[in-house]
Parts: structure tokens; sequence; C-alpha cells
């Protein structure tokens, strides 16, 4: 059964509420019912949209893989070149830790409680999204091997996913600290092709 335009805007609020929530306490230390008032229903309310706690933790790091690949996707697809192509993955990555950390945070910490299906999907979605810039560093850098270009591009993901530990510690401001997180990254990925 299709979801309706409220109940979609409901889960959406759900999922990201509860991983707000996630991110602050982890996902043992919050009930159905904090995730619940938080998005404005009753606790047993969220069992009209996911089957259990952990369903809604597997829709929100699924979720959270599926927004990463397809933004990916959009990425290379636009760049002009290999270059550009690195370039706006690197800047669209940046952003997305910088304006959604409890999401990272999540996504590091939380992976353990997903059920099996989930666990796969999400796996699923990240090598998928590896991929993607792995093809774009290759292309830039055609000496690097697969397994090389896929080393570098997952040491570049620990620079850019650190960014919710590392940020809070920072007097920047988010201009500021999203072009230096550019730079850095990119500096990282050229230095592999050296």
């Amino acid at each position: 059964m299709a979801e309706n335009g409220a109940e979609s805007r409901r889960r959406d609020v759900l999922l990201e509420r509860a991983g707000r929530l996630f991110a602050a306490r982890g996902f043992r230390g919050v009930s159905v019912h904090e995730i619940g008032a938080a998005a404005g229903i009753s606790g047993p309310g969220i069992y009209r949209h996911f089957a259990s706690k952990e369903a809604l933790l597997g829709a929100v790091l699924v979720s959270i893989s599926e927004r990463l690949l397809e933004g990916g996707r959009l990425r290379r697809a636009a760049a002009s070149s290999p270059a550009d192509a690195l370039t706006a993955l690197v800047a669209f990555h940046a952003d997305f830790a910088l304006d959604h950390p409890e999401l990272i945070t999540v996504q590091d910490r939380e992976f353990a409680h997903l059920p099996d299906d989930d666990r796969r999907r999400v796996r699923q979605l990240q090598r998928a999204y590896v991929e993607i810039w792995v093809e774009a560093l290759r292309a830039s850098a055609p000496e690097l091997t697969p397994d090389a270009a896929r080393a570098a591009v997952l040491a570049t993901f620990g620079l850019l996913n650190s960014t919710p530990h590392s940020a809070s510690g920072v007097d920047l401001d988010r201009p500021e600290l999203a072009a230096l997180l550019r730079r850095v990254a990119l500096g990282a990925l050229h230095a592999a092709a050296r």
C-alpha cells in the first residue's frame, strides 16, 4: 500500500528525529516513546510506519546510504571532467558531513544494531557509493590500481566523516570550514596519485 503525502512526511519526520536522538544518546538509550514525542505522535504510533525500533534504525541508515549514493551519482553525471567529478563529490560529502553530523554519527556508531537484511542493504549502498569515487579518482589518476584508489577514497571518507567530532573544537564559520575540508580532502586524493 502506497503512503499518502501526509504519511510520507510523517515517516520522514520520524527518520529525522530518530536519527538525531540515536546520535545524541545511542540506539539503546532512546525509547520509542521519546522518538514518538519528538515527532509529535505517540510512541506506539511509530508502529504504523515501522515494525520495530530496529526497523526504524534500519530505515534511518538505509536512507542515509541512499541519499549519499544518489547524490554521488548526480554529481558524477553532471561533471564535465574527472577532476570536476572529484571536486563535486568532495564538496557534496563535506557538505553532508557538516550539515548532518548526527547522521554520520549514527552511521558510524549504530551499524551493529541493524537487522541482517538492513545491514546487507546498507553495505551494498555504501559499496556502490565508494565505487563512484573510485571510478572518478582512477579517471583522474589512471596509474592507481583499483585497490589503491579504494584505499585513498576510504581514507578520505575517514577524514570527512570525522567532522562531527573535530568541527566542534574549531572556531571557523561554516563556509571557512567547508572550504578547508574540501582542500584537505582533495589534497589527500591527489596525494594518492603521486
